[in-house]
C-alpha cells in the first residue's frame, strides 16, 4: 500500500504520506485523456461521473469535491493505491535502460479507468494527436454525457453507452472523430446489443466483462474483433482499464525507445511486442510506461 492514512475536511480528503505519486508523470504518460493542468499546477478531471481536482503537497496528495466514502469506492483503486510501486521498481531497475526511465518517470501510477470509456477513447487516438483526442471525447460528452458542476464551471461526464449507442455517424463525426466514427457506431453498438444478454442476441466474445476477465493474451486477441481497435489500441484498453499487465502497447514512442535501446531499426511492431513482453514479463506494462514517459519527454531519437 503506497499511503498511511486519510483525513477529511470541508472540501474533501487528504491522502497522507503517499508514495510513488507525481501528478505529472501520472496525467502526462499517454493513460488517460479528460485530465487537465490548472495555472496553479493541480489537475482536474473527470472519472466514474465524478470531477474531482488533485493537488500534491509535499508527501501528501489532496483530492478536492470528494469524500472519504469516494475514495474507499472509486479513488483508492483508481489511483492504484494498494499496490506497492517500489517492488516493482526493484524488479525492474535491474534493467540498467529501466532504472534510468524509472528514476525520471518515478512518480507514474496505472490508473485503474472504465473499460467502456477507454474502449471509445482509444479507438478516436488511432492515427490521431492527444489534443485532437481530447477535443473529440470533450464533444461527446458534452453531447450525450451528464453535466457535473465544480468551481462555477460545468464539466460532463462520459456518456453511458444507451445514451451513446444513440449517436448517428453524422453526429460523431460533427464531434471531431474522424473516420472513426463509424468504428465508434458499430463497436457501441455491438457492446450494447450484447449487454442487454437476451438469448438472440448474446454473444460473449462482445461482451467486455468476460474479455476482462480472459487471461492476458485471450484478452488482446478478443478485444480486435470491434471494429477499430488494433494490436496497440487492444493493449491500451488491457493496461489502463482491464488490469492486464503483461500487455505491451507499441506506439511511436515505445517502438523508438526500444529500438535505441534494446533491438534494431527494422523490427516489426510486432516483434517489438512479443520482445518486451518476453523481457518484463508480467511487469510489461509498467515498463512500458516508465520507457514511453522517459523517451518522449526527453525526445530521443534514433
Amino acid at each position: 500500500m503506497d499511503f498511511n492514512y486519510v483525513e477529511d475536511f470541508e472540501n474533501g480528503i487528504i491522502i497522507k504520506n503517499v508514495r510513488n505519486f507525481e501528478l505529472a508523470h501520472i496525467f502526462e504518460c499517454g493513460q488517460c485523456f479528460r485530465w487537465h493542468r490548472e495555472e496553479n499546477g493541480n489537475y482536474i478531471g473527470v472519472s466514474f461521473g465524478k470531477v474531482i481536482e488533485v493537488e500534491k503537497k509535499g508527501e501528501d496528495v489532496i483530492l478536492y469535491n470528494t469524500s472519504q466514502q469516494d475514495f474507499k469506492e472509486i479513488w483508492a483503486e483508481y489511483f492504484d493505491l494498494y499496490r506497492d510501486y517500489n517492488e516493482i521498481k526493484n524488479i525492474l531497475s535491474k534493467d540498467p535502460v529501466l532504472k534510468k526511465a524509472i528514476e525520471f518517470g518515478e512518480g507514474i501510477r496505472l490508473l485503474k479507468q472504465d473499460p467502456f470509456e477507454l474502449i471509445v477513447s482509444f479507438i478516436i487516438s488511432a492515427n490521431n494527436r492527444i489534443p485532437m483526442i481530447q477535443r473529440a471525447i470533450k464533444n461527446i460528452s458534452e453531447k450525450w454525457g451528464e453535466p457535473l458542476e465544480y468551481k462555477n464551471k460545468i464539466y460532463y461526464s462520459f456518456p453511458k453507452i444507451d445514451k451513446l449507442k444513440e449517436a448517428t455517424l453524422e453526429e460523431l463525426a460533427s464531434c471531431g472523430t474522424g473516420f472513426r466514427n463509424k468504428y465508434i457506431k458499430d463497436t457501441v453498438s455491438k457492446i450494447y446489443y450484447n449487454g442487454t444478454k437476451t438469448k438472440e442476441n448474446y454473444d460473449e466474445k462482445y461482451d467486455i466483462n468476460w474479455i476482462k476477465d480472459q487471461e492476458d493474451e485471450v484478452c488482446h486477441k478478443e478485444l480486435q474483433k470491434f471494429m477499430g481497435i488494433g494490436p496497440k489500441v487492444s493493449d491500451c484498453i488491457m493496461l489502463f482499464s482491464m488490469q492486464k499487465y503483461s500487455a505491451f502497447p507499441v506506439d511511436v514512442w515505445v517502438k523508438r525507445a526500444m529500438n535505441y535501446f534494446y533491438l534494431a531499426p527494422d523490427v516489426s511492431l510486432k516483434k517489438i511486442r512479443d520482445f518486451g513482453i518476453s523481457k518484463f514479463g508480467k511487469l510489461s506494462g509498467f515498463a512500458q510506461q516508465y520507457l514511453f514517459y522517459y523517451v518522449r519527454e526527453n525526445n530521443i531519437k534514433l
